[in-house]
């Protein structure tokens, strides 16, 4: 099969690439990673390298231009500092820079750059790189809420690109370039919907009075901090055990602040109320450990068997611990009040999400304490905001319509959807910023989110924000967190979400370039963990949308994950679920993929699993070996040679946080590794596994020596695929594993 080798098969600065990457996470405000939380996002540097990569030629592949290998070197040597260029955050919109980028991909394109196509685009980090390198976007997805997302990446933003807004103030400002005008709407339709929930609901968010220490006066609530708490067991005693790990409020130098719990013994049962404190001293430790809890008032020890049968039976309850507010020296500490306490309990929302949370699914704890709606994730008041936010995008479309026609603007009825689903996913990003998952950051004096990480785990104690302040998780700061994506987007060609499976062509795509980032076998569940977004959008967006949000919850049945919840317990058909479905969707690509260009594939590393396998030699003799591999990781490989893909190069990245992802314990997402395939010769050679293992040992430690930037090692690939069938392709695969993880290339990844 004749190709033009390109770039990423040979070499790549992937220092750079790395660096680029790791310093990405730390950009929040305008990073399109903060539109909507996705998880596992791969970074747009990685993304926007790799895909330039393999559109650009080697220059060994233009020896008229090249004739020595010095010449071809010195071409490396600018490309390499093109693409170190290309990767830096500040450089993302950087026109100059760009347009160098896409010269060099129309030179090795033939003036013709090829559609590009992720049919598991997630989060949209490699269609928005496409798009941005001047290609042809087109993002697939099985997932509702994923579609959404890529629409208001790589959709909406061009379609609407140079617009003026619609609103009335800002229409006689002239500079509407790029998507300035779409974000300005955002803005002021975001702040009117602010406005208007607040008058409504505004009265179950009172203010609070500050002491005289702090001035007087009234002030403005950021959060109120919430303890669960449920009955001791212990007879004597009956008294609410307050559930906490820790008593602190501010750890922060000079500011330290905490909660001293105060004991009324004088009372039957025992009541409990908070002080606050500040200064030198420290709290006293926490009532919950790993071991149980302690009850507060008599010392009990108690079991989180009690704490869970207290949860199912309705009997967990909730005490209002502490008052944050925004003084003019920063946070201030206040102690619970009547007022604030009835404000919070006294209404009860008339419409709320009934949908079940899984019975059983990855990351997912709160149903043993009783939560098992996803009505249950929010206090009242949460969910009496969120209904009335979302109830209100219906009648922002109206606004628009009449804004519209009061100036005479041509409406297109695409720009109003465009409005909306961005109002909607600041709701969303409203609700992961406020519900009893939320617990308050005593290093940053602020809510952690929701979705700290890949799970909805149990939160004793709370942190319930004000979306009214103009402090941590209020409604306009998500509003303008998603219209800073808007207002920074490419622009530059035209890109298109479809609702599909990875199995099924998106119409209008031909011969795509093809770069994806599938699912990880068993380790992070997007229907279920989508699921909390998904109920929101759809009450907001299920008119203008009918196709996305035609069921009550995300698509489970045909979603690649092999977790045997979903199978009655039984690994066995996990794993198989998902080897057959990840091979059809390889066998998808091979069929569509363009030969001018290599399939780019990531896949995240799970922690190692040491299993014993056995395989035959040619003799007839049967082996067995102890290898460390990730089941994941094999069948990732299995499906991509069985498609009749070669591998012909592999790019260690790093790509994932260095925090574990589910939790402590599990066995979680450690690095990546980018794959680059081509479809296999049929004349390929065929190797036993002693001469394969014979080969790879002989070759692979001179490789890694002679390795300057990366570890590219085409050939162990090749003739991995070229593996008879009646070895065991997967005894290789673990052998491979085992002797690469003991490398130097894979100790510098991880």
């Amino acid at each position: 099969m004749s190709y033009r080798k390109k770039l990423i098969e040979v070499a790549l600065p992937l220092d750079a690439i790395n660096t680029a990457s790791a310093r990405e996470k730390s950009i929040r405000h305008g990073h399109p990673s903060t539109l909507h939380l996705w998880w596992s996002r791969k970074p747009l540097a990685t993304c926007r390298a790799m895909l330039f990569a393999s559109l650009v030629d080697d220059p060994s592949e233009h020896p008229e231009l090249f004739p020595t290998e010095k010449a071809q070197e010195a071409e490396r040597t600018r490309l390499f500092r093109l693409i170190e260029d290309l990767v830096k955050w500040e450089n993302s919109n950087d026109e100059k820079i760009l347009g160098e980028v896409r010269a060099e991909i129309l030179k090795s394109t033939d003036g013709n750059p090829p559609p590009a196509l992720d049919p598991f685009a997630g989060g949209g980090s490699i269609p928005l790189e496409a798009q941005r390198l001047g290609l042809e976007a087109h993002a697939s997805d099985l997932n509702p809420v994923a579609v959404l997302i890529n629409k208001a990446l790589i959709e909406f933003p061009p379609k609407f690109a140079g617009q003026p807004p619609i609103n009335p103030e800002a229409r006689k400002y002239g500079d509407w370039h790029g998507a300035r005008g779409l974000a300005d709407d955002i803005r002021y339709y975001g702040k009117w919907m602010r406005d208007e929930v607040e008058r409504r609901i505004g009265h179950l968010y009172p203010k609070v009075t500050l002491p005289n220490n702090y001035g007087g006066g009234a002030a403005t609530v950021i959060a109120w901090l919430w303890v669960r708490t449920v009955k001791c067991p212990n007879p004597a005693c009956g008294g609410q055990m307050p559930l906490t790990n820790k008593w602190w409020l501010s750890q922060k130098k000079g500011k330290q602040t905490w909660v001293e719990p105060q004991i009324d013994h004088t009372t039957t049962p025992p009541t409990i109320h908070f002080a606050i404190a500040s200064g030198e001293g420290k709290p006293q430790i926490g009532t919950v450990n790993r071991q149980g809890i302690k009850c507060i008032a008599c010392g009990t020890a108690v079991s989180f068997d009690h704490v869970r049968d207290q949860g199912k039976a309705g009997r967990m309850s909730t005490q209002l611990m502490t008052i944050v507010a925004e003084g003019q020296q920063g946070r201030i500490y206040l102690v619970p009040n009547n007022e604030h306490v009835v404000a919070a309990t006294q209404s009860v929302p008339k419409e709320a999400p009934k949908t079940n949370l899984p019975k059983q699914a990855l990351g997912f704890r709160v149903q043993l304490y009783g939560m098992t709606k996803h009505c249950d994730l929010f206090t009242p008041r949460q969910l009496i905001a969120l209904t009335t936010f979302s109830d209100l995008i219906h009648e922002v479309r109206a606004k628009i319509v009449s804004d519209a026609n009061i100036v005479g603007f041509s409406l297109d009825g695409a720009y109003v959807d465009a409005v909306e689903t961005y109002l909607a996913i600041a709701i969303d990003r409203l609700a992961d910023r406020n519900s009893i998952i939320c617990s308050w950051d005593v290093t940053r004096d602020s809510t952690r989110n929701t979705f700290a990480r890949q799970a909805i785990p149990m939160v004793w104690n709370f942190a319930e924000a004000n979306p009214f302040s103009e402090s941590t998780g209020n409604f306009l700061g998500a509003i303008d967190w998603v219209a800073e994506v808007v207002q920074q987007s490419p622009c530059c060609i035209q890109g298109k979400a479809w609702h599909r499976d990875a199995i099924t062509r998106a119409n209008g795509i031909t011969r795509p370039l093809i770069s994806t980032d599938p699912p990880y076998y068993d380790n992070i569940g997007y229907a279920d963990l989508s699921d909390f977004f998904y109920v929101w959008l759809r009450r907001s967006l299920s008119s203008t949308y009918p196709e996305l949000f035609s069921t009550m919850l995300v698509p489970k049945a045909q979603e690649l994950v092999a977790t045997p919840y979903r199978f009655n317990g039984s690994k066995n058909e996990a794993q198989s679920f998902f080897e057959i479905g990840l091979k059809k969707a390889f066998e998808h690509m091979y069929a569509i993929q363009s030969p001018d260009y290599p399939l780019t594939v990531y896949y995240a590393f799970k922690q190692a699993e040491s299993e014993t396998d056995t395989y035959r030699e040619e003799g007839g003799s049967e082996n067995s070996i102890k290898v460390t591999a990730s089941t994941g990781w094999e069948t990732m490989l299995e499906g991509l040679i069985q498609s009749g893909f070669s591998i012909t190069g592999t790019w260690p990245i790093r790509t994932e946080m260095a925090n574990r992802s589910v939790g402590m314990g599990i066995n979680a997402l450690a690095s990546s590794i980018v794959l680059v395939c081509r479809p296999r010769s049929e004349n390929t050679s065929i190797a036993s596994r002693r001469q394969f293992m014979n080969e790879l040992k002989a070759e692979l430690p001179q490789a890694l020596k002679q390795s300057s930037m990366a570890v590219s090692l085409p050939w162990i690939w090749h003739r991995l695929a070229s593996v008879p069938a009646w070895l065991s392709t997967r005894a290789i695969v673990k052998s491979l594993s085992q002797m690469a993880r003991q490398s130097e290339c894979v100790q510098r990844c991880n």
